[in-house]
């Protein structure tokens, strides 16, 4: 698996989660990759990029508004989030914007 998504022709959403950490890991990586199995499994998920240093950066797309939604309500999901808010991080934030253009180099190799 790459670690850029190979996400389709605009215009898509991007959901760009920025955190910091609590110290420990309290559950945190399994939860994490419980929810990228689950995302796959949702209708409109498109693919999903995750940097982690002092600030993490994670982006997940999709291909419309209504499927952020319900990724937003997936049961599995929200107890992920409420686990966030009270365990994992000391700031977050989260945003969503539509992707119009996307462009990228192609190396030779």
């Amino acid at each position: 698996m790459s670690l850029i998504a190979d996400t389709p022709k605009p215009p898509y959403y991007a959901v760009i989660f920025t955190s910091t950490r609590t110290e420990g890991n309290n559950g945190y990586a399994t939860t994490a990759d419980r929810m990228v199995e689950l995302a796959l499994q949702q209708p409109g998920f498109l693919g999903i990029e995750s940097a982690r240093e002092e600030v993490g950066i994670t982006i997940s797309y999709w291909s419309d508004l209504a499927s952020i939604k319900q990724w937003k309500e997936n049961v599995e999901n929200r107890v992920a989030q409420k686990m966030g808010h009270q365990h994992w991080y000391s700031e977050f934030k989260v945003r969503i914007s539509k992707v119009e253009r996307d462009y990228g180099a192609e190396f030779e190799r």
